[in-house]
């Protein structure tokens, strides 16, 4: 448990600081994670010692790859569920199986995401329904049964990976700024319910990472603007980004990581823009 430090400690360096990371004992679900943002989050939580839920898709002889050398190399337990996050009861099922199989859920992390860049009167409504069903519904089912679990546990922390898209939008996106816009709305209603109870419930809003969902977002800009990958690159991703730099998943794990520890205790609802300067424009 961390201790503020008192008058006259020494708290030069990190010292002072040095318990923050420790997660050992706890549990975290995190759906979408076996690939990009979401791996990195459940590495950043196993490195410290905390077990993880894996959620995502991909080839099952990868992914029990990925699931064993975690493992191994954190030493903690990590477990795998194929939840399909357009299916609620499934979801519901990913979290109480976190329960079931670790233990107990202290950490929810809903991340799962898909994209489809098209404008409105094209936009294929399958893909609608498939983009709110994952992005925003997914996070709704998760955090409904989550939430009796940390009640009773007596603390809990829900983090939601959103969006800079969730604060600000551009053209050819609507169900992803849709959705996105709703997790921000969801974040807040949440961290009012459950104020009292030792839950918070926070947004991540990311501007552009490179992760393979972002790689597919090139082609698909290329593609309706008829435009090179490297000038969407240029001056359609990075253009938004006023450090013209991509945001690390690195980068990304540290706000987690201090959303989930007992410094973020009193953030609360709050949506937190790691995107180079972006929606501060």
């Amino acid at each position: 448990m961390f201790k503020w430090p008192k008058r006259g400690d020494d708290v030069t360096g990190t010292e002072a600081f040095r318990d923050i990371g420790d997660l050992k004992g706890q549990v975290a679900v995190i759906s979408g994670s076996t690939s990009g943002i979401g791996l990195a989050m459940a590495r950043g939580i196993a490195a410290r010692g905390g077990d993880v839920v894996l959620n995502g898709l991909g080839d099952p002889s990868e992914i029990e790859r990925t699931r064993s050398e975690l493992e191994a190399s954190c030493g903690v337990r990590v477990r795998y569920h194929a939840a399909n996050m357009m299916r609620g009861d499934e979801v519901a099922d990913m979290v109480a199986y976190g329960r079931h199989e670790l233990g107990r859920v202290d950490i929810l992390i809903n991340n799962a995401g898909v994209q489809h860049v098209e404008a409105v009167e094209k936009f294929p409504s399958d893909k609608w329904e498939q983009i709110i069903a994952i992005n925003l519904s997914s996070t709704f089912y998760a955090t409904r049964a989550a939430i009796p679990i940390m009640k009773a546990q007596g603390r809990g922390r829900i983090v939601n990976i959103a969006s800079a898209h969730g604060l600000v939008a551009s053209p050819f996106k609507s169900a992803y700024v849709a959705a996105k816009h709703g997790v921000i709305g969801f974040t807040k209603t949440v961290a009012l319910e459950v104020a009292r109870d030792g839950i918070t419930c926070n947004a991540i809003c990311p501007g552009y990472v490179e992760t393979p969902l972002v790689q597919s977002q090139i082609a698909d800009q290329a593609r309706a603007r008829g435009i090179s990958k490297e000038k969407v690159v240029e001056d359609v991703i990075l253009a938004a980004q006023p450090t013209k730099q991509f945001v690390t998943t690195d980068q990304l794990v540290g706000m987690m990581l201090y959303l989930v520890s007992d410094l973020g205790a009193s953030a609360n609802g709050a949506s937190f823009a790691i995107d180079g300067g972006w929606t501060a424009q």
